[in-house]
Order: structure tokens, then sequence, then C-alpha cells
């Protein structure tokens, strides 16, 4: 029997790097991973574990010049018909679908905006919903000049509705928000991207441990409507950001 979340969640991040063993240690110092192989033919590709669960995966750029960046993946019941969606859509399909063994299928696209982003079709490998866990993804949220554009595109690919919610438009699955979109009209010479936040006990914590780890601190801790925040870069020049979460 098949498992995968709800049509329209996300369930999976991906960060393509040119320095995969940086990458590594890197989030696995930040962030506490571990790290299994994973799928064959995706190449120099490994899964970042926590407490011995999948939270994320690393692998290599396949093209010189990529731009390291982290990938936020929706679930979806059928990868090709998305796929297709996307198309009809207005977004363009530049990897897949195709299986990744017997994990599932999966698709890479950019939407209308150029923003990109994945689908999985989940087999042995459902993927993980956002969550509150240190060390996890928390939140995904799309940058774009184009809100409304955006949001018509993935409630039309993914068959979900997007609303008003927290200041920002958001994806919502069985009556909750699970990712946002953001008008934002200066991306001081970025594309529109997908954003990924990591859960941390501590942000100001893990921004001097960012520094300490060679990677950059872009915005300063901030309180937003999800929490208190900060943007950060990697080593390799990979953004991400943290949100901070309480613990019980």
């Amino acid at each position: 029997m098949e498992l995968r979340l709800a049509q329209g969640t996300p369930c999976w991040v991906s960060l393509l790097t040119d320095d995969l063993p940086g990458a590594r240690a890197f989030y696995g110092e930040l962030l506490g991973w571990t790290y299994v192989p994973g799928p064959g033919q995706l190449g120099a590709y490994v899964r970042a574990e926590l407490d011995g669960a999948p939270v994320a995966g690393l692998g290599v750029a396949s093209a010189t010049g990529f731009p390291v960046q982290w990938t936020t993946y929706f679930a979806v019941d059928d990868a090709d018909r998305a796929a297709g969606l996307v198309r009809e859509c207005g977004g363009t399909v530049a990897v897949g679908p195709l299986q990744a063994e017997r994990a599932g299928r999966m698709a890479i696209a950019s939407d209308v905006s150029g923003a990109v982003f994945g689908l999985w079709q989940g087999e042995e490998h459902p993927g993980r919903e956002a969550s509150s866990a240190p060390g996890g993804p928390a939140w995904s949220e799309l940058l774009t000049p184009d809100a409304d554009g955006s949001a018509a595109f993935y409630a039309a690919v993914l068959d979900r509705p997007v609303r008003p919610d927290a200041g920002e438009s958001a994806l919502i699955v069985h009556g909750r928000p699970v990712a946002g979109i953001r008008h934002h009209a200066d991306l001081r010479g970025h594309p529109p991207r997908w954003r990924t936040h990591f859960a941390v006990r501590d942000a100001a914590l893990t921004v001097r441990q960012t520094i300490d780890l060679g990677g950059r601190v872009l915005v300063e801790p901030h309180h937003t409507a999800r929490g208190l925040a900060a943007r950060l870069a990697d080593p390799q020049g990979g953004h991400f950001s943290v949100l901070e979460v309480g613990v019980g």
C-alpha cells in the first residue's frame, strides 16, 4: 500500500549545492542532522535524518553555475497529471516526472513567475510534513511580485484553495494553512523563490552558530506573524530561514 501526504501539503525540502561535503557538515552541525544515501539515479544525493527519520535531501547541482538553493516539494496524488497542469497553467517542467527508485515519483518545475518547486508522489518515501520539531522544516513561503497570479497557479495545479492568512495568502489543505504566498516587489536581483524555514529552539543562538560555521546573516532575528525568524545563508550561498519554536 502506497503512503503519501494529502495533496498540496509541502512534504519535502531539498538542497542543490556545489559542495555537498561542506553542506553536510554545515547543516549537520547547525541542525543536528545525520545522513544516509538517497536514490542512486539522483546522483550524489543524501537524505538528512533527525532521530532516524528523514527530514531533507541534499544533492549536487548537475550544471555548473546553477544557483545553490532549497526547493520545496508538494505532495500530489499523480505526478504526471500535476506536471501536465503545470504546463497548462503557464509554468515549466524542467525535470521529470521520473521514478526515484521505489521511493516515489517526482518532477521539478517553475511557476508562472519563475519560482522553482517540486512535485512528489510518495510511495515508499511519503516525505515529511512541516512541524515545530527543532531541526526540521517548519514553514515554506513563496516570495513573488505576482502574488495573485501565483495563488491562482498553485490553486489550479494542486487543486487546493488559496486564502488570506496572517498577512499573506496561504495554501489551504483540509482547512489549515500549509504554505504562504507573499507579495514582494523588491527581490534585490533574486528571482521569485520558495523560502524554507527550519524550526530552532533559539533563533539568536542559531545566528551565532551560523557565523561560527562560516555562514552569513542576511536578516537578524525579527518578529513575524509565525514567530521570531532570521534569514541566513550557508557557506555555499544557499539561503534559508529559521523560525524559533516554543519548547514545552
